[in-house]
């Protein structure tokens, strides 16, 4: 039976033919809906961890009791989860553990552009790259088997492509298996140095074995056509390549960490000009230099940004004979035939009747310095708010404001306030307002509690009370845990009331103590009792002084000089407590 699937989906039903019995991940895209799929099937526990180490050592934790586990994760996750990583590589597994980092190549919802195959260099672990959803499926359960075979955690590097595009996959059978006894392993498992020393030994061994491994497994395989031009690639850049000239000799890479050098050298013996197209870093290029061979990379293919078809097409458009090397390209797509019609370019913007717009409005109004963080909230850094001044990466906010009070002094400090994610102060912040109360930085804190995971499609997380898989249990109370880290100023507001907002962040800022402002109000898009019918604008009421333009919001616009309100209003009545003049109020009330 054949199924059109994602290559997120087809991750997750890898997995479950596998016989995985523990999922864990942190939501973050484009991986997200791995962890998503597998909560579907009732054999696999599958969480939302609170971050991604925690993940991780909750994956590692099932792999050394004995079962298989699936860790997934976005790529700038795999650096959070780093500390654990890099010493499962050296106790090793005893159920197969997979890592799945799903890069981000053109920053689609991203920080900044990062190759892990770099990490898992780094770490001596095998990577395997799927090109298409079969690939995800097959790659996910392969990698199993060779985690368990030679003792080590394996990466399952996609990217943004992989993850979302779909195609068919074939659907196998779980593969049931039964959990061997456990037995005590203190030498393996417990990384004391007596004890690590042999461990490294053994995975240097290791990593020998998977190079002889890569000459001869049918993941990395020669598809022959024309010998003048031979391309090494893998992943979605195969498609691309594929596409485009079918009619080239292609060594296609699936285990793309440790490379086959044997099989890479006579590929090159065989080709009369050797590529080598990969998305992102020179990863398999600088190997190829090093080993002497005469190879055209990054000198044609971008390194920075998505590889796409028009991309691959003209970096091989160059005559036979001729340097590629010389061929000008430019990191973007050719400019479309003007046949073409392109759609607007749509930024992006908080939803209507979103809680996070109340704050950053009266935050731009106070004009307070504001280290951000990683959250739909983020986009407060755009106009007409743009009330953010920093963003980092998920939890460094709140170390981000203890460092500029540390250095500019209490006064600055007095107009600074740090922002972070109900979700991702769970994730990482609490170490850093540890910190705060530690070292005594008075700073100002603001959690932004809407009552879910929003920038990755609404997952629940500590702080709801409800699990991945739809348990409802004890949620984590902000305020307590606040206070038990020795905050003694914790006060929650409603955003949308903006004076009480505002009074409450004047108190706090003046404070000689570290304080925490909880702004609870749901997201718009889950709280659907508190939609109300559009509001509109009494147009002999309105100055035009433009004060509800200020918050941003896309429901307001301005047409033919008047000031209007459009159908996707939710009802919120943010508008209508800026308006100075009383002109905006529900459809009935004038």
């Amino acid at each position: 039976m054949k199924q059109l699937m994602t290559g997120n989906e087809a991750i997750a039903r890898g997995a479950w033919e596998a016989g995985v019995l523990v999922c864990t991940a942190y939501p973050g895209t484009p991986s997200t809906e791995i962890t998503e799929n597998a909560a579907r099937y009732e054999q696999i526990y599958a969480e939302w961890s609170p971050n991604e180490k925690v993940a991780l050592e909750v994956g590692l934790g099932a792999s050394i009791a004995g079962g298989r586990a699936l860790v997934a994760m976005k790529h700038v996750g795999v650096n959070v989860a780093a500390d654990p990583l890099f010493t499962a590589a050296y106790t090793g597994v005893t159920g197969g553990l997979v890592l799945v980092s799903a890069d981000d190549p053109g920053m689609h919802s991203s920080q900044n552009e990062q190759d892990n195959r770099h990490l898992a260099r780094a770490a001596k672990i095998p990577v395997l790259e799927p090109a298409d959803s079969q690939e995800a499926k097959d790659f996910t359960k392969y990698a199993f088997a060779l985690s368990e075979e030679y003792d080590t955690p394996v990466m399952l590097r996609i990217t943004t492509r992989v993850a979302h595009s779909q195609s068919l996959v074939e659907l196998g059978e779980r593969e049931e298996r039964t959990l061997a006894p456990y037995v005590k392993n203190s030498h393996k498992y417990v990384m004391i140095p007596a004890y690590a020393r042999p461990r490294h030994t053994a995975v240097e061994a290791r990593l020998t074995a998977l190079g002889h491994l890569a000459e001869t497994t049918p993941l990395n395989r020669v598809e022959w056509g024309d010998r003048s031009i031979g391309v090494v690639t893998g992943g979605i850049a195969y498609q691309y390549l594929k596409e485009v000239r079918p009619e080239v000799s292609v060594l296609k890479l699936g285990l793309s960490y440790p490379l086959p050098r044997q099989k890479i050298t006579e590929f090159a013996r065989s080709v009369t000009r050797l590529y080598v197209a990969e998305e992102l870093e020179d990863f398999w290029e600088s190997q190829l230099r090093a080993w002497g061979l005469d190879v055209c990379g990054k000198e044609i293919f971008p390194r920075t940004g998505e590889l796409q078809p028009e991309i691959v097409a003209a970096a091989l458009a160059a005559p036979l004979g001729h340097s590629p090397a010389s061929l000008e390209h430019s990191p973007t797509p050719p400019t479309p035939p003007a046949a073409a019609l392109e759609a607007p370019a749509r930024p992006p913007v908080l939803c209507p009747g979103c809680p996070h717009r109340a704050l950053f409005y009266v935050l731009r109004k106070m004009r307070l310095v504001v280290a951000g963080d990683i959250g739909c909230y983020t986009l407060g850094c755009l106009e007409p708010l743009d009330s953010v001044d920093t963003t980092i990466c998920m939890g460094a906010s709140i170390g981000t404001a203890i460092g500029m009070e540390k250095t500019r002094g209490r006064e600055f400090g007095r107009r600074l306030v740090a922002v972070i994610g109900d979700s991702t102060f769970i994730h990482s912040g609490v170490t850093g307002l540890i910190d705060a109360v530690y070292n005594n930085a008075p700073i100002t804190l603001l959690i932004l509690d809407n009552r879910t995971t929003g920038m990755t499609g609404h997952q629940d997380n500590p702080v709801t009370g409800r699990t991945l898989q739809g348990e409802a249990y004890r949620e984590i109370d902000l305020t307590r845990l606040c206070r038990a880290v020795g905050v003694d100023r914790v006060t929650t507001v409603d955003p949308f009331d903006l004076k009480l907002l505002e009074q409450t962040i004047r108190a706090e800022l003046a404070a000689e103590e570290p304080s925490v402002i909880i702004t609870r109000r749901k997201c718009a898009l889950i709280d659907r009792e508190a939609v109300r019918p559009p509001l509109r604008v009494e147009r002999d009421k309105c100055t035009q002084c433009l004060r509800c333009m200020r918050l941003g919001c896309p429901c307001l616009a301005l047409r033919e000089g008047e000031t209007v309100i459009d159908a996707q209003c939710t009802g919120c009545g943010l508008c209508a407590r800026v308006c100075a003049a009383g002109a905006i109020g529900e459809a009935g009330e004038q």
